[in-house]
């Protein structure tokens, strides 16, 4: 069944405005190949956490008991169930290997790519913590703001079944940028608010949980790469368009891994460890490599040295980069946690293009229907500048002219390639996983026997001579790989909760007094007070003795309603408005004042608002973990988010992040 349905299902993507957001996630009902495969991603990662839950109680009641046929009974138990975990990681390896439903299904061959499944979350219930938090901190009703709640956790719920296209990606970052606001919000330096982030890791299932913001942060935009890869192993490389949208897609899956891992630290799950991430962004650049390859020579016309030894050096890159993910992928702390399917493909291909550099070179030799004219000096360089040492026998300015020379190192260039594919080919046939893959056993023969033909057609039965032993290609790229950070500030995100005020006053980390009601009355000589700025106007200033200082006003209060009319978004001249229209009964105001660290009465206010255990958990980053929630070592459980000025993509987009009030002297007025 094709994957055409992930996208009936969807709205059309648009920006979320204030009725909420548009954009939804695929029905998980929708039976596709890869929701299928999402199914069962989702249920073994269950089955492994049932698992290590039941082999760390297994292994705390070994170490507590003293006694003997316990001991035996429970070693039994703990033999059974790392049983079961073996077998259940090995099950969730064969699905991580799945390559071909993520493929494009065109009747082109292409070799496959190597895509991630995305990290699955458990269900995260975000409403009391959130209506106390609003109640306790922002002195509001939380009960009010039970859509804005509905609105994120409907928006976090689609998140978890993204789209394989760029709606899906946007559904992404819409959650990534709310987390923002979500952050400031909701999320103070010196305070927990209890709610458990659950996340899975991507290719072994175990169960990591944490209550920093910046796991989610983190695993959604690990997801965000994870679905770029899917979207370029998915285009149609037989066509132009198709492969700069493959080479797209690979890049940026390149810099949000590369962005995660320059921007976050101490991961609790090793899919995001930096050893793993640097590993995923060298395989992205050696697919985007690939592609390049393919672009070029799609790009190829008729037989031509200096077009077909730039092909054959664009295939030696390939294999080396290739070659320089599988030396990353056997390094100590990635060896035992990738895939053996993803290790064997990517030697595969380092072996694959080896052996179609020595076969375009052979092309390039023997086929030519003109000879290159004389003195023609891009054909000389080409080739002078082709092998990594220069091969045995005659000058290249020799071979170039003489045809028997070139057909000699053709053969020769042919003889290396037959070997590299047949190498290729028996380590293709090591791999279980690998030999079910049809499309990649296609592709290793259709080349073997494309060599072996070519090859047939220039030897010679009076070949007497030793075929040399030719030296390897140079590596040679007409485009290297960018590394393309995620560009977050294209979707534009209104702050789910913007009606608890402007988030440069209102936010988790400002603390303020309590509400004071006042009335304030006008006299002859007006209130007696200066204003200045916008959402929300401050008091800058109160004349001793006048209207506004017998009212209770002091300089630096803020007004946050007039009437009962909420008013901390308004505008200078709305409330000024407001005030001079008011008759002679005059006019209720609501205001505040912010606090700092060092005013007494905060910590009064404080103790008053904690619940009654006090602030036992009061550094939200702490590492945290039980037998139940994937912990493992101390120092992997401390999840931080590296120093970073601003929102995502370190932009500050006017009208998207900055939300600080103005207060320019221009707003500035005595009243």
């Amino acid at each position: 069944m094709s994957d055409a349905s992930d996208e009936e299902t969807l709205s059309p993507p648009q920006d979320r405005g204030s009725g909420g957001s548009a954009r939804k996630g695929c029905d998980p009902l929708a039976q596709t190949q890869r929701s299928k495969l999402q199914h069962r991603r989702a249920r073994i990662n269950q089955q492994i956490n049932k698992e290590m839950r039941m082999r760390a109680g297994a292994e705390n009641l070994f170490r507590a008991t003293t006694n003997h046929k316990v001991k035996e009974t429970v070693a039994l138990e703990l033999s059974f169930v790392n049983s079961n975990l073996q077998l259940l990681k090995e099950e969730l390896e064969e699905l991580n290997s799945s390559m071909e439903v993520y493929q494009n299904e065109s009747e082109s061959i292409n070799v496959p790519m190597i895509p991630l499944g995305l990290k699955e979350t458990k269900e995260v219930d975000l409403s009391l913590p959130l209506k106390d938090f609003i109640c306790e901190h922002y002195g509001e009703d939380g009960s009010l703001y039970e859509v804005e709640i509905k609105e994120l956790m409907d928006l976090r719920q689609a998140m978890r079944t993204p789209s394989r296209s760029e709606a899906g990606l946007e559904l992404l970052m819409e959650y990534y940028n709310q987390l923002y606001f979500l952050d400031h919000r909701f999320f103070p330096p010196n305070k927990n608010l209890g709610v458990y982030f659950h996340w899975y890791d991507s290719l072994t299932g175990v169960p990591s949980c944490q209550r920093a913001l910046a796991f989610e942060k983190g695993s959604v935009l690990f997801n965000i790469g994870a679905l770029y890869t899917q979207i370029g192993a998915r285009q149609d490389r037989s066509t132009a368009q198709g492969i700069e949208s493959a080479i797209d897609a690979f890049q940026r899956a390149a810099g949000a891994f590369n962005y995660l891992k320059e921007n976050f630290s101490n991961a609790p799950s090793l899919d995001m460890s930096s050893a793993s991430l640097h590993m995923l962004v060298r395989l992205m650049v050696a697919q985007v490599q690939e592609c390049v390859f393919e672009r070029v020579l799609l790009q190829q016309g008729r037989p031509e040295l200096v077009a077909d030894l730039r092909v054959a050096q664009e295939a030696a890159r390939v294999a080396d980069v290739y070659a320089l993910v599988l030396q990353t992928m056997t390094q100590p702390l990635v060896k035992d946690y990738v895939p053996l399917s993803w290790a064997t493909m990517v030697q595969v291909k380092s072996e694959h293009f080896k052996a179609l550099s020595h076969y375009y070179a052979a092309v390039a030799l023997c086929d030519l229907d003109v000879l290159p004219a004389e003195g023609d000096e891009d054909s000389e360089k080409a080739l002078l500048h082709f092998h990594v040492t220069p091969p045995e026998g005659p000058s290249l300015t020799v071979v170039l002219r003489d045809d028997e020379e070139r057909r000699k190192l053709g053969k020769a260039h042919l003889k290396r390639a037959v070997i590299q594919h047949e190498e290729a080919m028996r380590i293709h046939g090591l791999c279980k996983i690998l030999r079910k893959m049809d499309i990649l056993q296609e592709v290793l023969s259709f080349t073997h026997r494309r060599s072996l033909d070519h090859y047939s057609t220039i030897d010679r039965e009076d070949d007497f001579f030793s075929i040399c032993d030719v030296p390897d290609v140079l590596p040679k790229t007409q485009q290297k790989p960018e590394i393309k950070t995620p560009n977050f500030s294209k979707v534009r995100v209104t702050d789910i909760f913007h009606r608890l005020g402007p988030l440069s006053v209102f936010s988790a980390k400002n603390r303020w007094s309590a509400q004071r009601q006042v009335r304030l009355a006008r006299r002859e000589g007006g209130f007696g007070l200066t204003l200045r700025g916008d959402s929300p106007v401050l008091i800058a200033g109160v004349v001793p003795g006048g209207c506004a200082a017998e009212a209770g006003l002091r300089e630096g209060d803020y007004i946050v309603s007039v009437e009962g009319k909420d008013c901390k978004w308004a505008k200078h001249a709305e409330v000024v408005q407001v005030l001079k229209g008011m008759g002679e009964a005059g006019v209720a105001l609501s205001v505040i004042t912010l606090l700092t660290p060092e005013q007494p009465g905060q910590t009064e206010r404080r103790s008053g608002l904690l619940p009654s255990g006090g602030d036992k958990e009061n550094a939200r980053l702490r590492p945290h973990g039980t037998a139940g929630c994937g912990s493992a070592s101390g120092s992997l459980l401390t999840w931080n988010r590296k120093k970073s000025g601003g929102p995502p993509g370190g932009k500050r987009a006017s009208g998207t992040f900055s939300l600080s009030f103005g207060n320019s002297r221009d707003s500035e007025a005595m009243y």
